[in-house]
């Protein structure tokens, strides 16, 4: 390979760190502020916790919103207060984080994988139908990377065979559909704020709701099973201690007013990246024009075609992309229902139904999407300028003119 390539000595196209999180002294100050007040805890030290949902709310233009240790657990209390039975099926994508699955075993339901859109990555309206079943009770569609699924016709479906819609929206902060926030749409969305993800405070998450008797069990299951009005010794439901602290609360609150320009930067650099890729031969920025009024670019992703990169792996071209300077990874290598936990039923104590099996589920566009296609630039990128997307452009352009020289 030529030694032009950062990875094999050469100069990098980008020689620049992109920092995250991002944060000011005034982050330190209202954490500094919750320490020396020696009120830590929640919900006994303050209201901090109950004024961060309310902003989140607002943010997200739903009547309710519930913090809770991490998106894994929003999930988890989402789709468990929508009254879910052991054996129920759950339609999920297999091209997203485990999380997504594993909180279904978790609630003693069976995941069901439905096949991803190959243009956006997003699980498919038209598949989700032909794995309905009687047994079918919910669907969990993921707003991957921040591209908004396409929640018109998944509310259609959940409407006509009366199923719940869970909105996945861990990738999703700030980022709308039609005008709408992302989890503001279904009966409940789901957020985190690990500390990758778009809004972080290192770990936590948020369920957002406009269901009142939704918000009240959920409620519920986050705090020991405890009821408005009842005492503190007093629990109705198998909950537990999901609660975050005043620290992360108020640390959210003061990032939350960041997330609005950022997100706003984020659209921009991702339009204008898929600009410039749309031009490489070989590279096809995933589709936008699908209801996505704002999109929040958690990860930006493009198809690779190794045919144009003279049969150049992915695996390998995100090495050499990488080392040229452009944080990238080549994404999940395998769809989920490949994990051991599905293929070796590695179920525990959950009460799955034998006849469950995954050793047969085959989605072609996930397949393609894991084995050959899908690179991922991490998202603190998105907040760069305008030169360090035509740099990012920059460096695939120079791989691509290396591979065809002397690969």
């Amino acid at each position: 390979m030529n030694k032009n390539l950062a990875i094999y000595g050469g100069p990098k196209t980008i020689d620049k760190n992109f920092d995250w999180p991002v944060y000011n002294e005034t982050d330190v100050d209202v954490v500094a502020q919750i320490v020396r007040s020696g009120k830590w805890g929640n919900p006994d030290c303050g209201d901090e916790v109950e004024a961060f949902e309310k902003e989140f709310a607002a943010y997200c233009g739903s009547r309710y919103a519930l913090t809770c240790v991490n998106g894994s657990v929003a999930l988890r209390l989402a789709l468990i207060a929508c009254g879910v039975k052991p054996g129920d099926e759950i339609i999920v994508p297999p091209y997203t984080f485990i999380a997504t699955a594993s909180i279904v075993i978790e609630a003693n339901c069976v995941p069901v994988f439905v096949d991803i859109d190959p243009n956006t990555y997003n699980i498919s309206p038209a598949q989700i139908e032909k794995a309905i079943t009687k047994r079918t009770k919910a669907i969990i569609p993921v707003h991957f990377a921040g591209q908004a699924c396409d929640m018109d016709a998944i509310m259609a479906i959940a409407g006509k065979y009366n199923l719940r819609v869970i909105e996945d929206s861990a990738h999703g902060h700030g980022a709308e559909y039609k005008g709408k926030k992302l989890g503001s749409i279904g009966d409940a969305g789901c957020f985190s704020f690990q500390s990758s993800k778009n809004l972080t405070s290192g770990e936590g998450g948020m369920v957002v709701t406009n269901d009142e008797a939704l918000y009240d069990r959920m409620n519920s299951l986050r705090n020991v099973g405890r009821v408005k009005g009842g005492q503190w010794y007093e629990h109705h439901y198998a909950g537990c201690n999901y609660r975050i602290t005043q620290m992360q609360a108020v640390l959210l609150s003061n990032q939350l007013k960041n997330l609005p320009d950022q997100t706003a930067r984020r659209h921009q650099n991702g339009t204008y990246l898929n600009s410039l890729l749309e031009k490489i031969d070989g590279i096809k920025p995933l589709a936008r024009g699908g209801g996505e009024t704002v999109h929040c670019y958690h990860i930006y992703i493009f198809r690779y075609d190794k045919s144009k990169f003279n049969n150049l792996s992915k695996v390998d071209f995100a090495k050499i992309l990488a080392a040229e300077g452009v944080p990238c990874f080549m994404g999940y290598p395998e769809p989920l229902y490949r994990q051991p936990l599905f293929q070796e039923k590695n179920f525990l104590c959950y009460a799955i139904p034998d006849y469950v099996d995954y050793s047969q589920v085959y989605c072609p566009v996930t397949e393609k999407a894991c084995h050959e296609e899908a690179v991922w630039i991490f998202q603190n990128t998105m907040l760069g300028t305008k030169a360090d997307m035509e740099k990012f452009a920059e460096a695939i352009l120079k791989i691509q003119k290396v591979s065809l020289l002397d690969y």
